[in-house]
């Protein structure tokens, strides 16, 4: 039997504090948080996908935050807040705000200055926002989530993450996370293949 808390491959490990914000009390496995995640996450989803955006509208801290507490916030309580301790991924805490604005400006300035095809434009959204990884859990399913909603509002479809290949989901989380390293070393190439198979 797998602990309530116990992380996940590649998911991040909560503090004291944060496990104490988990909101339904009747979970008791892992298998129950999964799945009430699972479906706030949908609803969250379908949330995003019904509204009319434009690029710039998605690239806002607030909106991003917004959608993390509507993935999250049935379920957890610091759904949508940045997380207040370091980590051994991602900024130290001190640093979310400003990497925050960083990567906000400059993909404020690849939208207007059309400075990569979209593709490229919303992986590197993508790689950046997990970088920087700022909130308590959740970070990539948040980046792939709204770098879908990116792509979408600048012409193409949605990225496949991986799931047209036919992989068990170990070996799709071991491209997934392989691309992202490459990406940290800035070679984008994995990742952009990864998004669209």
């Amino acid at each position: 039997m797998i602990d309530l808390f116990d992380a996940d491959d590649g998911q991040t490990e909560l503090s004291p504090e944060e496990r104490k914000g988990l909101k339904p009390a009747y979970i008791t496995y892992r298998s129950e948080l999964n799945r009430e995640e699972q479906e706030n996450i949908l609803k969250a989803e379908r949330w995003l996908f019904a509204r009319r955006l434009a690029a710039p509208d998605i690239v806002d801290q607030a909106f991003i935050c917004q959608v993390h507490k509507r993935m999250y916030g049935d379920v957890w309580d610091w759904a949508g807040k940045y997380h207040r301790s370091d980590r051994n991924i991602g900024v130290d805490y001190y640093r979310i705000h400003p990497e925050m604005r960083v990567f906000i400006d400059n993909v404020r300035y690849w939208l207007e200055h059309r400075t990569y095809p979209a593709d490229e434009l919303a992986v590197r959204f993508h790689h950046r926002l997990v970088w920087i990884h700022p909130f308590p859990n959740g970070n990539g399913r948040l980046s792939r989530l709204l770098a879908d909603r990116l792509v979408v509002s600048l012409g193409e479809p949605r990225f496949t993450w991986g799931r047209t290949n036919l992989l068990s989901a170990s070996d799709v989380r071991a491209r997934y996370v392989d691309g992202l390293r490459k990406a940290d070393g800035h070679d984008l190439a994995a990742l952009l293949a990864f998004a669209r198979s």
